[in-house]
């Protein structure tokens, strides 16, 4: 397996380990019988436990990019050195990311953000 598909099914882990930090910060900070039901007027997640459920999100939106990207370099047969450390540097970047932004960490999380970004440019640059 090449290391972008090695990089992507770490990402997938990844982003099943927030899902459930999340769903254990929000049963945590609003209880277990609002999540469980329609989510009627359900109280807002605050603290770090809606830092976690934003996060989460954050990852569903960007791995959806990675993926493509990766899925399309194998396709084409461009995967390279660069596509290589263009997934690794996402991948990397996204775990500091989930740390930086449930820690509460603002500033440095958008830089750690824009970081992952670099890496989604390494591997687009190439199918170019």
């Amino acid at each position: 397996m090449s290391i972008e598909l090695k990089m992507l099914v770490w990402s997938v882990a990844l982003t099943i380990a927030q899902m459930l930090i999340a769903a254990l910060g929000a049963q945590l900070n609003v209880g277990l019988a609002p999540l469980a039901g329609n989510r009627e007027q359900m109280p807002a997640i605050e603290g770090w436990a809606g830092r976690a459920v934003r996060a989460h999100r954050n990852m569903l939106e960007n791995i959806v990019l990675f993926a493509a990207l990766v899925l399309a370099a194998q396709v084409a047969g461009k995967t390279n050195a660069t596509t290589a450390l263009g997934a690794q540097v996402f991948f990397w970047a996204r775990l500091v990311y989930a740390g930086v932004y449930i820690a509460g960490v603002p500033w440095l999380r958008t830089g750690v953000w824009g970081v992952s970004m670099v890496g989604l440019l390494m591997i687009l640059v190439q199918l170019f």
